[in-house]
């Protein structure tokens, strides 16, 4: 089978801030359709660094990239961006929500891009889809303000698998929650690799990290599996 992601040797400079200063020294990763892996890691080792690159707002200095076993290492910006609509899902820590907007509105900003034409029943139809994925479809019409903060990443989870994505890339998404909400929109996430999609968590909460089906940790610039989690 071939996999989502075949990473080699990749590595990544940064530059800007006094001296250079490598961050990535050479990282393979490989994700299957349908697996989960989180990636752990002390704060400035590269963690959100690889992310970026992975999901394309950024380019590596050097090592391979292949997608889908299609070779995208020197993507241009313009096939870059084709492949974030097409193939990632991003889920953030922060929200990123519009305030004036309700939360299936907000969804639908997700389906502005890349979907093609779709017909008003179609969007609404893949709206209230992810919506109900994530469990809170009855609170399609409601706004931002009235929504939980648990509440809301589930809509900014919800908005991200609207498009389908084979690839999801969550950076700390419960990192702003209380451990309940956060154990619960782990679970959305993961659920997701039950319908085929792959899953990269980065997070630094090691209980989340071990409910993944891999976990490797960024130690000097490379991944390497991780140790004792709890």
């Amino acid at each position: 089978m071939t996999p989502l992601i075949e990473i080699t040797g990749l590595t990544k400079t940064l530059t800007g801030q006094g001296e250079p200063r490598p961050i990535l020294t050479g990282v393979d990763l490989r994700l299957n359709a349908g697996e989960s892996i989180a990636i752990l890691g002390r704060s400035g080792s590269g963690k959100s660094t690889l992310l970026s690159l992975i999901g394309l707002f950024d380019r590596a200095d050097g090592g391979s990239y292949l997608l889908g076993g299609e070779d995208i290492t020197k993507a241009g910006e313009r096939q870059a961006a084709q492949l974030r609509s097409r193939e990632f899902g991003f889920v953030f820590q922060r929200f990123f929500l519009l305030k004036h907007l309700t939360a299936a509105q907000n969804v639908a900003m997700a389906l502005v891009n890349g979907q093609g034409w779709l017909s008003g029943k179609a969007r609404r139809d893949k709206i209230m889809n992810a919506l109900d994925q994530v469990g809170i479809g009855q609170l399609a019409k409601r706004r931002p303000a009235l929504l939980s903060g648990g509440e809301q990443q589930r809509v900014a989870i919800a908005r991200a698998l609207v498009r389908e994505p084979r690839i999801l890339l969550a950076d700390e998404p419960t990192g702003a929650l209380d451990t309940e909400t956060g154990n619960l929109v782990i679970q959305n996430l993961r659920s997701m690799t039950e319908r085929g999609c792959g899953l990269i968590l980065v997070t630094h909460d090691r209980e989340h990290a071990a409910k993944m089906d891999r976990v490797l940790e960024l130690v000097n610039g490379k991944l390497q599996p991780a140790g004792v989690l709890v």
